[in-house]
């Protein structure tokens, strides 16, 4: 079984605010689509620094990670990321993981967007068919 992608659209979500308030024209908008890989056992999004550069966003919380292995790496917090797939949205704090390859979407993420990964099929689909459902309690 290999790696489960799909296709997600990133949102600068500082940017997308100030294009609703006026303060910048929607076309200076920061967004990138991307191949992510789905990653259930990441908890929120992970992004690489070619990703996190095109967006803009800052690093809030600098530190460093544990990887496999235990060796640490430089890592931190990012500023609220829009993920899209599909008709869905949600929004999320992202792990910066500077040199990772690929951009992850983990569990935090895959809830919010309410996508599970078909285990038959390795597909990303909506955990609710074709309706988003919301669980609150």
């Amino acid at each position: 079984m290999g790696a489960v992608k799909t296709e997600i659209t990133l949102v600068n979500i500082g940017d997308q605010n100030d294009a609703n308030r006026g303060y910048i024209p929607p076309e200076q908008v920061r967004r990138v689509k991307v191949n992510a890989v789905v990653d259930t056992g990441a908890w929120t999004l992970v992004l690489n620094e070619k990703t996190r550069q095109k967006l803009g966003l800052q690093v809030e919380e600098p530190g460093e990670a544990i990887v496999a292995g235990g060796g640490k790496v430089p890592s931190g917090l990012t500023e609220p990321v829009r993920i899209h797939w599909q008709d869905r949205r949600t929004t999320c704090e992202a792990v910066f993981l500077p040199d990772e390859e690929d951009v992850l979407l983990g569990a935090i993420p895959l809830e919010g967007l309410d996508l599970m990964v078909h285990p038959r099929t390795q597909k990303v689909i909506g955990a609710h068919g074709d309706k988003v459902r919301i669980v609150v309690k």
